[in-house]
């Protein structure tokens, strides 16, 4: 018997190894693919953001600034204000789509024709926010634009949607929550399917109206779908760049610009890719800490689903 122990040893080591060789056999091609595609992009933006290079001559004869770029764009005025513009987009996109399709999906959740008005809705989510920005900046126009036209029928001034650097924000961000509502209604109407019925009857009997099932069931209830939609609006909400570098090119005083937009200009107008590089680890450090806030705030709240 202590023969045969023996014997067995060295076999299950042995098949062991053969398993964990077949498994990183096959993560290699993931692994290989992270690799190229991310880890080594971000490694390579790092070295950039240490060096003043313009992409003219070999990275290896550019001068390296060490990190003279990081404290240059947080005192430089331009960069501060690029990234309140969007910190203001991002928490006015993500909470009024949040709300709008919360109601929305509540509306229409038993509805008849329910499918329709889904569909109606996601339309603008499959539609390229190039496009979108083209359409809304022909009905922002200020002489013939459908918006201003309705205004004078009820005889108020034109608005200036587009190049009033008041107003020019605000109306982008008007456009991103039309744009935006379908998807997170769509996700949420999934969650509301997953909510027993028995909770809504159990409530209708206690004398519950609709308003108090929506706030002591519904949104309690939807609580890990809203996290989920809350930390991913904010992901892309910091990202964004095609809708206002479509609808804003004319607003003055950079009002519109974004994060994403000032990295592109600096890396590929202003050839600074040193510059540019720390911008873009700026705003992933910004996406990460809002991430981590987010999280805490909904876990300090009870929500335990995305721990």
């Amino acid at each position: 018997m202590a023969g045969l122990s023996e014997t067995k040893g060295p076999v299950r080591r042995k098949k062991l190894k053969t398993n964990t060789g077949a498994g990183y056999a096959f993560l290699a091609p993931a692994l290989l693919f992270y690799s190229i595609f991310f880890v080594y992009p971000v490694v390579f933006s790092l070295i950039v953001s240490t060096k003043r290079w313009n992409m003219l001559v070999p990275l290896s004869r550019a001068r390296s600034v060490g990190f003279s770029h990081y404290s240059y764009l947080l005192s430089d005025q331009v960069f501060l204000g690029v990234l309140r513009n969007t910190l203001i987009y991002a928490l006015a996109t993500v909470s009024l789509t949040i709300v709008i399709a919360l109601i929305l999906a509540v509306l229409i959740n038993n509805a008849k024709l329910s499918v329709l008005w889904r569909f109606i809705y996601f339309a603008p989510v499959v539609t390229p926010q190039v496009a979108i920005g083209t359409i809304w900046g022909y009905l922002y126009r200020p002489n013939n634009g459908l918006f201003n036209s309705i205004l004078r029928l009820f005889g108020m001034k034109p608005v200036y949607w587009l190049t009033d650097p008041n107003v020019a924000l605000f109306s982008i961000i008007i456009t991103a929550v039309w744009a935006g509502i379908g998807g997170s209604m769509l996700i949420i109407t999934a969650g509301l399917k997953n909510i027993p019925q028995d909770y809504y009857d159990a409530a209708k009997i206690d004398g519950a109206g609709p308003f108090r099932q929506f706030f002591y069931i519904t949104v309690p209830l939807l609580s890990p779908t809203l996290l989920f939609l809350t930390a991913t609006g904010f992901i892309g909400a910091w990202q964004v760049f095609d809708l206002p570098f479509t609808m804003g090119r004319n607003a003055p005083a950079r009002s519109v610009m974004t994060v994403s937009w000032y990295v592109y200009e600096t890396a590929f107008q202003s050839l600074r890719m040193g510059r540019a590089s720390a911008g873009a680890f700026l705003l992933f450090c910004v996406i990460f800490g809002f991430t981590l806030l987010i999280l805490w705030l909904f876990r300090r709240g009870g929500i335990k689903g995305y721990e």
